[in-house]
């Protein structure tokens, strides 16, 4: 071997073992086929917008059934499997529980094209559960899913038998606010640089209250996996669509509108304010504070249940699952 070539080699060694060193982190493809999920996962094939679509979901059904089925709406970064704790306690309580990946997230198909909004995921959602023989349910709904949920409440309230929001997005509308509109396109250039640390920190400042714990690990690896990946042009492309529809969809004007029993459930310490980056300071330091706006919300619900956590962040779920359940439990019992 050449001297020559003997150095190249070492170059290539070096350089692949830095790449390597600045990304740990594991790597997913475009449906998250390398990321186990706690149940087996299954599939809801049907069209939409004139196309395949592949809806994944987990469908858990107890050992001794009390006769009600759950679904569980997963935030825009997070999935089906970060349900996980929630999903075994209420299959313990005796409740079948249903934990879908909407369409454009994590294990289900990834369109190219797509117009994204509330009423198509709803619309999405009740023909997954009519498919699985599902008239009734309780609605819940985390994050961007509480935004869902309220949505799919307010268009089917025949199917929702409960609605439950836990730390939803949209309790404020941030571009009546003066958050500045951001195009589609430049929120994928944003996108296009999602990283772990880039997800760890933003949670760390906006759902954490800068307190965290190393099994949150897990959710970011998930997330930051899917952009790392072979389909990291696709998933940052319906990330950037996913964004604009939570921006430009508010649902808090229609909250009056919503006729099912509602329970809030508000960790008080999350700051979330999707584009308050984009806006003027002293706007971004007054959104998302959520023990005011879940106290405007329960009033603006005729009859809603809140239920705060003063201590915690945007994950009460994840953050203090057993004391998070324990309430949930009761709330759907009318405790």
């Amino acid at each position: 071997m050449t001297q020559f070539r003997l150095a190249a080699l070492v170059a290539l060694a070096l350089c692949t073992g830095s790449a390597v060193a600045a990304d740990p982190h594991p790597l997913y493809g475009p449906q998250l086929e390398e990321f186990d999920y706690p149940y087996p996962v299954e599939w809801f094939r049907f069209q939409s917008q004139g196309r395949e679509a592949r809806m994944a979901l987990m469908d858990v059904k107890p050992e001794k059934s009390n006769g009600h089925t759950v679904i569980l709406l997963h935030g825009k970064n997070f999935c089906g499997a970060t349900w996980e704790r929630t999903i075994a306690a209420l299959a313990s309580a005796g409740y079948r529980v249903i934990a879908p990946d909407q369409i454009g997230f994590c294990k289900s198909t990834k369109p190219d094209r797509y117009q994204y909004t509330f009423q198509q995921l709803a619309t999405n959602t009740r023909l997954m559960l009519e498919a699985r023989g599902v008239t009734r349910a309780v609605i819940v709904g985390h994050s961007m899913g509480g935004m869902l949920a309220a949505r799919f409440a307010l268009m089917f309230p025949d199917v929702a038998e409960r609605l439950v929001m836990v730390n939803p997005l949209g309790l404020e509308d941030w571009q009546a606010e003066g958050v500045p509109y951001a195009p589609v396109d430049q929120v994928h250039q944003s996108e296009l640089r999602t990283t772990f640390d880039t997800i760890k920190a933003y949670q760390l400042k906006y759902y954490y209250n800068g307190r965290w714990k190393p099994e949150y690990d897990r959710w970011v690896e998930m997330a930051a996996g899917l952009y790392g990946g072979s389909g990291r042009e696709l998933v940052a492309w319906n990330q950037a669509l996913t964004a604009d529809m939570i921006f430009t969809q508010p649902v808090v004007h229609e909250f009056g509108n919503i006729r099912v029993p509602t329970t809030l459930m508000i960790g008080g310490m999350d700051r979330t304010a999707p584009g308050a980056a984009r806006a003027a300071p002293e706007l971004a330091q007054r959104l998302g504070r959520y023990p005011e706006l879940g106290r405007k919300t329960a009033a603006a619900i005729a009859g809603a249940t809140l239920i705060e956590f003063p201590e915690l962040g945007h994950s009460p779920q994840v953050e203090a699952p057993e004391r998070f359940h324990e309430a949930l439990l009761r709330a759907l019992t009318g405790g």
